[in-house]
């Protein structure tokens, strides 16, 4: 393997992550104070659970692609990427920074049908770069639980919705 090609999955690999810490700086920053005071859903696991979960998933995600890109660029994989992963970042900016919590429910939902496609996809290109993505399939199916969970909980609280009653 080539010197560029090396540095060119590297930046396949970290990308994720960077953007990630991006919009956990951007969106996120009061999410746990946010998360305690929503009523939440059977199951929902404790706020410091997120930020060692998704950097995990961020590179596993870059691993992937970077697995299934490497050998020859399809287009078609790089569509569906780069649009799970807009979506994954869309969803923090909607519901933290916004509290448009319905939008990031429906969000939420056309980013599981995003990863799982995306998932498939890579599966059917390289077996192990499908197999990376199952953990964060599988957690996409439960943060749009989450979503729905607590967006049902919690709808009609002006602190959850970000609408104040004046």
């Amino acid at each position: 393997m080539k010197a560029s090609e090396i540095i060119k999955s590297i930046i396949k690999v970290i990308t994720p992550v960077i953007g990630g810490k991006f919009i956990g700086k951007f969106a996120v920053k009061n999410a746990r104070k946010d998360y305690k005071k929503n009523v939440k859903p059977p199951f929902s696991p404790p706020g410091y659970v997120f930020p060692i979960v998704w950097p995990i998933l961020y590179t596993t995600m870059g691993v992937a692609y970077a697995l299934v890109t490497n050998k020859s660029e399809h287009k078609t994989l790089k569509g569906v990427y780069y649009t799970q992963l807009g979506l994954n970042y869309l969803w923090s900016v909607l519901y933290f920074k916004y509290k448009l919590r319905f939008s990031a429910l429906v969000e939420s939902v056309v980013l599981l049908g995003a990863v799982i496609t995306t998932t498939v996809k890579f599966f059917n290109v390289k077996k192990i770069a499908g197999i990376l993505l199952v953990p964060y399939m599988l957690w996409s199916a439960f943060a749009t639980y989450l979503t729905a969970g607590n967006w049902f909980l919690n709808k009609e609280n002006p602190s959850y919705t970000g609408k104040t009653e004046n």
